[in-house]
């Protein structure tokens, strides 16, 4: 089944639900039941990362997961035609890096992920300025371009980077890698208050939330949140019905918001 990743997210949130994307390292072992446990327990859509050997966004866990699933012997290849056999009824998107994209060529790249259902693509590494090849192949194929914010930027180059998001905006929660922190960084919370007057697409925010609990604080003022390293340890620790079982835990604390 396929999505439109921006209209799926917009109905969900028009009925009032704060919006979950759980972020779940692709090629890992166990995950495609990781995935399917996420479906089932309250996820608006999930971010599959496609494994790369220098993932400079990503801090020590994630990066753990990705040189494992390097380990195991997954590929981009691999990982992406695996999408079409999860059967899962949210959107799917991928995280990756944009040397992958390189080697592909952008074209090539945004066909092969329309054709097995993907329906957003996150760059973490590509920037603005030079995005404009890949994000035409994207809209050309239907994939959604997911455009990071960061805490730094200025009113202007807010603006110019919601202009060119598809899907929802990636509000980045605070400088530096993925990873679990003890307390939501004030950064998450003001950068997602300076973005939702921009965009009509829904502002997810992403890095550093760490645990239910932040994940409720996030949601008083976006619409939704991103999780990966909390999400990552709980397989690595205890495997796919762990990470069902703490997507339902950030569900509940998160549909407690008004």
């Amino acid at each position: 089944m396929t999505f439109d990743l921006a209209s799926s997210l917009a109905e969900r949130r028009a009925a009032g639900r704060h919006l979950l994307v759980p972020y779940i390292t692709g090629g890992y072992p166990g995950w495609q039941e990781a995935i399917r446990a996420c479906a089932a327990n309250g996820a608006d859509a999930i971010e599959i990362g496609v494994p790369f050997s220098d993932p400079v966004m990503d801090g020590p866990v994630i990066q753990r997961a990705s040189q494992a699933a390097l380990d195991a012997g997954a590929t981009p290849q691999s990982v992406i035609e695996e999408v079409p056999h999860l059967d899962v009824d949210v959107p799917l998107a991928v995280m990756t890096y944009y040397n992958l994209v390189h080697h592909d060529g952008p074209t090539r790249f945004a066909q092969r992920l329309a054709a097995v259902g993907v329906t957003g693509c996150i760059l973490p590494d590509l920037p603005l300025e030079e995005s404009g090849e890949w994000c035409d192949a994207a809209d050309a194929a239907g994939v959604a371009t997911v455009m990071l914010a960061a805490p730094t930027a200025d009113d202007d180059r807010l603006s110019r980077v919601v202009a060119r998001a598809r899907g929802f905006v990636y509000s980045v929660g605070l400088l530096g890698v993925t990873g679990e922190r003890a307390s939501l960084a004030a950064t998450a919370t003001e950068l997602a208050s300076r973005l939702r007057p921009l965009t009509e697409l829904p502002v997810l925010v992403g890095v550093g939330v760490s645990n239910a609990e932040q994940a409720a604080q996030a949601c008083a003022v976006a619409d939704g949140v991103i999780q990966g390293a909390s999400m990552m340890r709980r397989m690595m620790e205890s495997g796919p019905d762990a990470v069902g079982d703490y997507v339902a835990e950030v569900r509940a604390a998160i549909d407690t918001v008004s």
